[in-house]
């Protein structure tokens, strides 16, 4: 028995020491197959000997776990917010109020996390609870995407019964980096930044999510410290390190205020230093019974303030207007200016948004910009010193083609955005080829934004039409593929060849033509061929189809790399046509709008059901609309149909409509 309750206590230290290279120090040893077979023998001999079984398992974590939502949570000490002070002056002011009321008064100063705040319930030693903050004194029990974290201990070795410490969840920089560039990748939206990145992601009802973004926290108080014997609050702070609790450092503990300032300083020199994004510095009395006699207003406590950091705003030449083309073929104008220092970074370049924000500004090529660091994240240009322009200045213009694929640049009437039209253009590869691939589009089983990012890195595709001439060894070599996962992926691609028409033009990504425009164009015309020799006033007689779908479809159709595309998946051997699936002329002369989440049908699969059964399909809701077909969470939508008197549908009055 001795020799199995040693070989637990090894692999529980051994899995503790992994995790936390793998998840705070981004530094892993050893694969993750390795650690999933000792985490394996870990939870086989803990089946066997629970009594040997540690509280602090790695195996406790639960890391997979789907909640159907949060339950509320009373805190039994009020989670109050700090008063925010923005000058030194107000700093001085409320070291003056403290000293006035006490002889003597020391101060404990803190980095101020920008993170989100939460509170942590041990009872006998171990963890039961996590909460985020909420209102301060009912918030959201989030327990399970707590212990994702692994900053947390899942237990503490304390002779207390109940132990409650607040601290504060965020998101490392280079974790924030690293996601936000996946994202980027993937297409999906960025996160704005680090603190909305860790609030978004403690939020999520699977706890998978969670613990894939690598979240961190910092134990910044003992909400208990009085009861539990605590004269000071560094005096917690060190019990909290003594416990494996990771508090916020640096900390020091000061009764000059000049001292205090002093410090401010130095940790803003810095902040580009630090792992986290800091917003300020937290100044506390350390007296814990000086706080209880100081109180709390009805918002904050009267013992602490908060000093948050000044943008800083500083002057630079701007040097060039340089286009950066995005995922969706956006093209962006952004500053290159000589490199000044904001919250201690150099930074040289920034967005300027659009055309529109230039000329709004009168921005030219060799002013003098003024710069700021948009809550010292995100560098962005406030305006133009024109009382120091040069007569060389130069006025900025847009390009009339792409700078990367050469392909016409169009502004559509009404937007400040200027796109480029091109469908092969190495800009909007991945986001292309990850909309082709996806489900409502080609349907292509496997291909999800990771491995279409392999792909496009290996130089296999450099089109959605190189998916067709992948070979099975290119593949199979890929990262995390294999010989078996590579031919699943090339039977689903050469499966999708098969799909119709309708499926083909909605992958293609054109602006303004969505599923059910590209059902009504495929029905319409019945073949890529028939499509091609449409004119735009053809076009523009199409349902649903206006005149802008009409141009933008057009202008797309004969750009010289869509007839390329086309024309290379046409020899692949890809479905160019839209079989008649018509079941009935039942729904025939009437018109759908679909709303809310369906819980039979998919929004594509509701929307086909309509169309074979001689049905048409709006996306907006006007007198001409037959019915809404509503399901959960329906929005504005329903509200207007109702207001309109116009039938609403569930889905059983929709299946009772086709006969079903």
């Amino acid at each position: 028995m001795k020799e199995i309750q040693q070989e637990m206590q090894q692999l529980t230290e051994q899995l503790l020491y992994h995790a936390r290279r793998y998840y705070n120090e981004d530094a892993p040893e050893i694969s993750d197959f390795e650690y999933d077979k000792l985490q394996c023998r870990l939870r086989e001999l803990e089946a066997q000997y629970p009594q040997y079984a540690r509280p602090d398992s790695p195996t406790q974590r639960v890391i997979g776990a789907v909640l159907e939502g949060f339950e509320e949570v009373r805190h039994p000490y009020p989670m109050e917010s700090l008063q925010d002070v923005f000058s030194f002056d107000e700093i001085r002011a409320f070291d003056r109020r403290m000293k006035e009321r006490f002889h003597r008064v020391e101060y404990t100063v803190e980095l101020k996390i920008d993170g989100l705040s939460v509170c942590l319930e041990y009872e006998n030693g171990r963890l039961v609870l996590g909460a985020t903050r909420g209102d301060g004194r009912v918030g959201e029990d989030v327990t399970e995407n707590i212990k994702t974290i692994f900053d947390v201990p899942m237990a503490v070795d304390t002779a207390h019964e109940h132990l409650w410490i607040r601290g504060e969840v965020y998101m490392p920089n280079k974790v924030f980096d690293r996601i936000n560039a996946q994202r980027e990748a993937s297409g999906e939206q960025l996160f704005a930044n680090p603190r909305n990145a860790a609030a978004g992601s403690l939020r999520q009802l699977d706890s998978s999510i969670c613990a894939q973004r690598k979240l961190s926290m910092f134990c910044f108080n003992v909400q208990n410290a009085r009861e539990l014997g605590f004269k000071t609050h560094s005096d917690s702070l060190e019990y909290l390190k003594k416990l494996g609790c990771k508090v916020v450092e640096p900390y020091v503990v000061i009764d000059d205020v000049e001292a205090v300032l002093a410090f401010i300083r130095e940790m803003g020199d810095k902040r580009d230093t630090l792992p986290c994004g800091i917003d300020g510095i937290v100044i506390k009395v350390n007296d814990l019974a000086q706080r209880e006699e100081l109180g709390s207003t009805s918002k904050v406590p009267r013992w602490a303030v908060a000093y948050k950091y000044p943008p800083e705003e500083k002057p630079a030449k701007l040097l060039d207007i340089i286009i950066q083309v995005g995922r969706t073929g956006v093209l962006t104008p952004n500053a290159v200016f000589e490199p000044v220092r904001l919250a201690g970074t150099s930074v040289s370049r920034a967005t300027l948004h659009n055309l529109d924000f230039i000329r709004q500004r009168d921005i030219r090529i060799g002013d003098t910009i003024m710069v700021r660091k948009a809550g010292d994240i995100i560098p962005e240009v406030l305006g133009v010193d024109h009382s120091l322009r040069q007569e060389d200045a130069q006025v900025f213009t847009m390009p009339e083609s792409c700078p990367v694929c050469g392909a016409p640049v169009v502004q559509e009437e009404g937007e400040a955005a200027f796109r480029c039209t091109g469908a092969e253009c190495p800009a909007q590869l991945l986001r292309s080829i990850t909309h082709f691939a996806s489900r409502d589009a080609m349907d292509i089983e496997g291909l999800g934004p990771a491995l279409v990012q392999s792909l496009v890195e290996e130089g296999l595709v450099a089109s959605p039409a190189d998916l067709y001439d992948l070979r099975l060894p290119d593949v199979a070599m890929l990262e995390r593929m294999g010989e078996k996962s590579a031919q699943n992926l090339l039977s689903a691609i050469e499966k999708s060849k098969e799909k119709p028409l309708s499926r083909l033009l909605f992958a293609f990504g054109i602006r303004q033509v969505g599923q059910k425009a590209a059902q009504t164009l495929a029905k319409q015309f019945g073949s890529m061929d028939k499509l091609l020799e449409a004119q735009p006033e053809q076009l523009k007689e199409v349902f649903d189809i206006g005149e802008i779908t009409a141009e933008n479809l057009h202008r797309w159709l004969h750009s010289e790399q869509s007839t390329h595309l086309i024309r290379r998946l046409r020899e692949a051997g890809v479905n160019m046509t839209q079989p008649d699936e018509q079941e009935s002329r039942k729904l025939e002369g009437l018109t759908f709008v679909l709303t809310g989440t369906l819980s039979r049908y998919t929004r594509s699969e509701a929307s086909e059901r309509i169309v074979r059964n001689g049905g048409k399909v709006s996306g907006s809701v006007s007198k001409k609309t037959s019915y809404v077909l509503a399901g959960e969470d329906a929005g504005s939508k329903l509200t207007k149909a109702e207001s309109l008197g116009i039938p609403i549908l569930d889905e059983d009055a929709f299946d009772a409509l086709l006969g079903q």
